[in-house]
């Protein structure tokens, strides 16, 4: 994480679900000049994303995300800390770590080579997207990505799970392709699970794109 002595502030960001948070990242990563710096994910389905930049870029990008976030149901929460004190640099800044458990890290860095990778080339395409289908349990998420994969010409980027059975796989592809699987994807999930977000973001961002994995 960045030293404290080159921080101006700190947005932290905290959503009920990763679909959530990683939209929130890309509506912040395109609002305003902010570096995403860390993301941690905790024991009972929650996301937190940390941002740093100047005062008032870190307002305009946590209010964005704030913004959609709650438009899905993401129950989010925020702070903004203005020159943080290195004091307080120890619980701030999480070590990387890796959860036996659910077999991930939940403290991730963001990465670099993954947003300058092939899928920054694509994602700066107007036809290329990333879709989510993220569902509380996995009979459910496995049906909803096998219908979306029958359902147009998608690739599976990834898998995440979080605590409480939530299972979230992303997609990506075409637009037009991302949007039929999606869309067909989240209809299975009925009687099978609960469906906790389907969505698709449009040339995604560098930020958003750098917290996948690859």
């Amino acid at each position: 994480m960045i030293p404290p002595a080159k921080t101006q502030a700190i947005g932290i960001l905290e959503t009920t679900g990763f679909t959530p948070a990683i939209v929130a990242l890309d509506v912040m990563d395109k609002t305003a000049s902010i570096q995403l710096i860390q993301a941690e994910l905790n024991d009972y389905y929650g996301v937190v994303i940390k941002i740093v930049g100047g005062t008032a870029a870190v307002r305009a990008a946590i209010d964005a995300g704030l913004q959609v976030a709650n438009t899905m149901g993401g129950k989010p929460v925020s702070t903004i800390l203005n020159r943080p004190d290195p004091a307080a640099w120890p619980a701030l800044d999480s070590k990387r770590e890796f959860n036996p458990l659910i077999q991930q890290y939940v403290v991730i860095e963001p990465d670099p080579a993954r947003s300058s990778s092939k899928e920054r080339v694509m994602a700066e395409q107007p036809s290329f997207a990333l879709g989510f289908l993220e569902t509380q349990g996995f009979t459910a998420v496995f049906e909803a990505i096998d219908s979306a994969c029958k359902a147009a010409n998608v690739e599976v980027v990834c898998k995440e799970k979080l605590g409480g059975g939530y299972v979230t796989v992303v997609i990506k592809g075409d637009v037009a392709a991302v949007k039929a699987a999606v869309e067909s994807g989240k209809t299975k999930v009925e009687g099978l699970g609960k469906l906790i977000a389907a969505h698709v973001i449009a040339r995604p961002s560098g930020a958003a794109l750098s917290l996948l994995p690859k």
